[in-house]
């Protein structure tokens, strides 16, 4: 009988256990159901931090460019400022973080009205923002600031705010010996998963418990040599935050637009009409550059009309806006960037009806006014008309909704209910209200609400 037993036991280990939820192949992966809060939440914010903001020159790519491919700008500027036998490497001892203060950030990313932010806590330099063990000497704790940035991060986030934590991790490093010896090996050797990538991902899950995965840097590689799958049936089955966490689509080359959680198919990715399938539209304050540039002109920032254009169309076309502030080596967020987020945060005090828990509408945009577009909530019933513009001839034309007098009721976020009449051969003519430039509820776009529409 105890022999049995034992019997029994070790089947069950070897087979009952083993039984998981999702297996290990993008069939079964894809078929898992998005956790309702990214949908939900529709504006995160993206934090592009490392070596990188030492030098802060050009892009994060700096190393890349510098020494891989030779640009000429990148050359030049480390011949005229430091000396010849200066190395990429020298550069982390001034990643020193002294006016990095979490609280700070928390506080500035609430204000700015996102749900949720993603850290970088390592870009393709392979410099990690904690201790990583896989990571030696290379890392933010051994060298720097001597700080787990990661930890004070997500104990802030988690300590101060309602935003759900998000951590980035670039699956490939640029000048890593063994992502170097496989690559000549065509991937057809593993060393650099197996010793580094995928221990990292295991350990920052473990430790930081992230709600969101922003996987990034395929590093010309398919998904079967690092493992994607492996890893993400983990991730789904057995993880500590299997029901919660989120993750993205760039897990190789073979992936984006096609297989993982959401889609961010490409950098900016805007598709200006409907998907099938969630997408994120990741996207940079600074026009050409993730990481901080000292050297950028007013001219290369988005205004605050470009940004909350770019929400609403987003939102419009069923997306999520990951917007990208990137601080200085020193823990600063500069003014322009704090600006920007409090401004987003400004309008969507006003306007947030028209992003929080709302779905795509029938239509995304006006087919008669340009410059509209809808969204939709359907636990009230409401559709939502933002116009990027204010007309100058006191009334706005709504083409796409079905409206019936005496059902139908229109009003302005942050002002109150307004008159309107019936157009043919459909929709409705707004009339808008007179108001001084104080008396506006908001400065940049403005929502209308439909109840009683269709």
């Amino acid at each position: 009988m105890g022999y049995l037993s034992v019997n029994f036991l070790l089947l069950v280990l070897l087979f009952g256990i083993s039984e998981a939820k999702y297996e290990p192949n993008w069939k079964s992966l894809d078929s898992r159901p998005l956790p309702d809060w990214y949908d939900q939440a529709k504006f995160g914010i993206f934090i592009h931090w490392g070596v990188f903001s030492v030098p802060s020159f050009g892009s994060e790519w700096f190393w890349c460019f510098w020494e891989q491919r030779k640009y000429e700008p990148y050359v030049e500027f480390m011949q005229k400022n430091y000396p010849p036998n200066f190395k990429y490497q020298d550069f982390a001892p001034h990643f020193t973080a002294e006016f990095f203060n979490a609280k700070e950030w928390t506080d500035l990313f609430v204000s700015s009205g996102a749900k949720y932010i993603v850290l970088t806590t390592k870009h393709h330099e392979g410099f990690t923002l904690w201790g990583s063990k896989y990571s030696w000497n290379w890392n933010a704790v051994d060298v720097g600031p001597k700080r787990d940035l990661v930890e004070e991060v997500a104990n802030s986030i988690r300590a101060d705010s309602d935003l759900r934590l998000g951590l980035y991790h670039s699956l490939f490093e640029w000048f890593n010996p063994l992502y170097l010896l496989d690559a000549a090996n065509a991937f057809t050797t593993n060393f650099f998963p197996t010793t580094k990538t995928l221990p990292e991902l295991y350990e920052l899950i473990m430790k930081y418990k992230p709600e969101l995965l922003w996987s990034d840097g395929h590093g010309r590689a398919s998904d079967q040599y690092w493992n994607s799958t492996g890893f993400l049936a983990w991730l789904f089955n057995d993880s500590p935050v299997r029901d919660t966490v989120v993750t993205n689509d760039r897990w190789g080359n073979n992936c984006a637009c096609t297989h993982g959680g959401y889609y961010t198919c490409k950098d900016r990715y805007q598709p200006g009409h409907l998907l099938k399938h969630k997408w994120e539209n990741c996207m940079t304050i600074d026009k050409k550059s993730w990481g901080y540039r000292r050297n950028a002109p007013l001219s290369d920032y988005l205004t605050i009309e470009q940004l909350v254009a770019t929400l609403v169309e987003t939102v419009s076309c069923g997306g999520n806006l990951l917007m990208n502030v990137g601080p200085t080596h020193d823990g600063r967020i500069v003014p322009i960037f704090e600006e920007r987020l409090r401004q987003m945060g400004q309008w969507l005090k006003v306007n947030g009806d028209a992003i929080y828990n709302t779905t795509a509408w029938r239509s995304q945009n006006d087919s008669l006014t340009p410059n509209i577009w809808y969204t939709f909530k359907p636990q009230e019933k409401s559709i939502f008309a933002v116009l990027l513009e204010w007309p100058t001839k006191g009334s706005v034309i709504l083409s796409e909704p079905v409206v019936t007098q005496g059902q139908t009721q229109v009003s302005l976020l942050g002002h109150g209910s307004l008159q309107w009449q019936p157009v043919k051969p459909s929709g409705l003519q707004v009339i808008l209200p007179q108001l001084s430039f104080s008396q506006m509820p908001c400065q940049w776009a403005w929502t209308l609400r439909l109840t009683g529409a269709s």
